[in-house]
């Protein structure tokens, strides 16, 4: 998407340049000479066609091609994406018609954990197609509440068994967009979690404007915390990962005027805190 901003500020550019020049020399012949009326129609005619050609060999060389591209990666991946969806559906009908047949807690409990993975590959589905329309359309802000949306989402970090949470929430809607607020929330707090003991809580608060998450980790110092943002810098290289969750956190958060802080202290842990007052609706 910046890349075909970037072309398309590029050809208007050179679009008004050549124009300007034109104009610029067309206006020191008519000041030179003593034209008639009609001679400067005839002029002012040809600058325009120069203006009309001129702008349809820069549409055919720039962006044309770069159209035809994206038409035929999009019409792929619609392809692609559909396929996936396909065996997501079966795998959900046919567990859901497995469980009404099963009376036995052990193969209850298999069911359940197929469902959940199900689950967990239809939401990374859905992120799929909202990275890929991401790249080639703006994607459209959504008004939500971010009370329920923290929730939800905690609710599935649960499902994992690890930290406790405690939550401390007021209803607060905001209108940004959606799917790329729960990957940034969701990169927020994997790293609160994957930075700290399993037996330390996870304190999540909204108040004020402030969506804060707190973690008792490792924690980070001055140094660190000056690289937090850094596409592949990771504080802890013995962790998996790759390094580019906060990164990815920092450009959302520029992208829809969010403010981002980080607070943290070695041995003691890191709060990561969002002012949501610029997205915030009345």
């Amino acid at each position: 998407m910046l890349s075909r901003k970037k072309e398309i500020i590029f050809g208007t550019v050179i679009y008004f340049v050549t124009m300007f020049t034109l104009l610029t020399a067309v206006y020191r012949f008519l000041g030179n000479w003593n034209i008639i009326e009609i001679n400067f129609f005839i002029a002012g005619a040809l600058v325009l066609l120069v203006a009309i050609g001129w702008g349809y060999v820069l549409s055919t060389l720039i962006f044309a091609p770069k159209k035809q591209m994206e038409d035929t990666l999009t019409s792929l991946t619609n392809d692609i994406i559909h396929e996936l969806n396909i065996p997501l559906s079966t795998i959900k009908a046919n567990t859901s018609m497995l469980k009404k047949t099963m009376e036995d807690e052990k193969s209850l409990k298999r069911i359940k954990r197929i469902e959940d993975a199900s689950v967990r590959l239809k939401k990374l589905y859905d992120e799929l197609v909202y990275s890929i329309h991401k790249e080639m359309h703006t994607i459209e802000k959504e008004r939500f509440d971010l009370q329920s949306l923290i929730e939800d989402r905690i609710e599935v970090f649960k499902d994992q068994r690890r930290n406790p949470f405690e939550l401390s929430l007021e209803q607060y809607e905001i209108e940004v967009d959606k799917i790329g607020f729960e990957q940034m929330f969701d990169n927020i707090v994997s790293n609160a979690m994957k930075y700290s003991s399993k037996d330390t809580p996870i304190v999540v608060t909204l108040h004020n404007h402030i969506l804060s998450v707190e973690d008792q980790g490792v924690g980070m110092g001055s140094t660190e915390l000056l690289r937090v943002h850094e596409r592949y810098y990771q504080a802890d290289d013995r962790k998996d990962g790759e390094g580019i969750g906060l990164a990815l956190v920092k450009a959302y958060c520029d992208e829809e005027g969010i403010e981002i802080h980080f607070k943290s202290e070695k041995g003691v842990g890191t709060t990561v805190s969002l002012n949501m007052e610029k997205v915030h609706t009345a």
